[in-house]
């Protein structure tokens, strides 16, 4: 939608009047707010529904996550369903995780409610307190009074260290995100850990290092992992990740799974068409999808609701895993 001065000047006049017709619209769910500085979005309700019960925020990880299939699934279930959600103009990465700069955001938006994508702990704890219904999409939210929903990894994470260790692994290495990892380990990455240890390994830092939360440092991170002692298998959180973990071994002549195994923590689209096959950690996001839009019927009638749902995950075999080289 055009800003209000050219709207104004199109219209001929003033704009305190295109102001307070925008805002009616606003109110309507005809159009959707992005954020201050940002333009309105234009929502077309299907024919017959009734205006949106909730102002729904979603406030991403990273910008690009909007794209992601089962998002895109969530804005518009929502929409069905009669709500107007809408993603915030800023990331969480884009705010640097840091609470006080999304607290000012968040309050910017003027949503009634926040759907929070993969939220740190420090983050989802500022949530709780506020006066608006909060729901988090995976995160660390496990002992924070909050809405929310994740895929349970753990028996996959037992199933994919027991499976590279009877293959003779032992230099196996988790490359999380640092939410998952800060201020301790989330409780996928502590498993991972217990499993090593119950296969008689040593854990140490090694095992899931730290790294920021930017391409560079994900690549320095690589570089150092292979400088001295290599390991022989990568779990790597996300599926670009993955990718980008692939690449990095392959300009460095390192063949998989001869050289090294590799694992993604998550499913994606594209593993359908690799061969060999990807060995990964999959999950349906449907039941994750549904949870939502119930939260939000719910809420808007004004029931609280506070329980965390899980959705079953298994470890998929593949091609990127193999016997350690002799």
């Amino acid at each position: 939608m055009p800003g209000v001065p050219s709207l104004a000047a199109e219209m001929g006049v003033n704009r305190k009047t295109v102001d307070a017709a925008l805002k009616q619209l606003d109110g309507e769910g005809v159009l959707v707010p992005q954020g201050a500085g940002k333009r309105r979005a234009i929502g077309i309700l299907p024919v017959g529904l009734t205006p949106p019960a909730l102002r729904l925020g979603i406030l991403l990880y990273e910008s690009v996550d909007k794209r992601i299939d089962y998002i895109v699934e969530i804005q518009h279930m929502l929409v069905e369903a009669g709500h107007a959600p809408f993603f915030a103009g800023r990331s969480l990465m884009d705010l640097g995780l840091d609470v006080k700069r999304v607290a000012q955001f968040t309050k910017e938006c003027k949503a009634d409610a926040w759907i929070v994508v993969a939220g740190s702990v420090d983050v989802l704890n500022w949530f709780t307190k506020q006066s608006f219904p909060t729901f988090a999409l995976f995160g660390g939210a496990s002992d924070l009074r909050v809405a929310g929903a994740r895929p349970n990894k753990a028996p996959a994470y037992r199933k994919v260290v027991r499976t590279l260790v009877g293959l003779g692994h032992r230099r196996i290495v988790l490359l999380a995100r640092s939410q998952r990892r800060k201020p301790c380990p989330g409780d996928s990455e502590q498993v991972f850990l217990d499993a090593l240890e119950e296969e008689g390994i040593e854990v140490g830092e090694y095992h899931l290092p730290d790294w920021q939360d930017s391409k560079e440092s994900f690549i320095e991170c690589l570089d150092s992992l292979f400088r001295v002692t290599p390991p022989t298998a990568l779990i790597v959180q996300e599926a670009h990740l993955f990718a980008a973990a692939q690449q990095f071994l392959a300009q460095r002549g390192l063949k998989v799974p001869l050289d090294v195994s590799l694992v993604c923590s998550d499913p994606d689209p594209t593993f359908a068409w690799c061969e060999p096959s990807i060995a990964h950690i999959r999950w349906r996001p449907r039941p994750l999808v549904r949870r939502i839009v119930r939260w939000a019927d719910k809420v808007s009638r004004g029931k609280e609701d506070v329980v965390k749902s899980y959705a079953k995950a298994e470890f998929v075999n593949g091609g990127t895993v193999g016997k350690v080289r002799e």
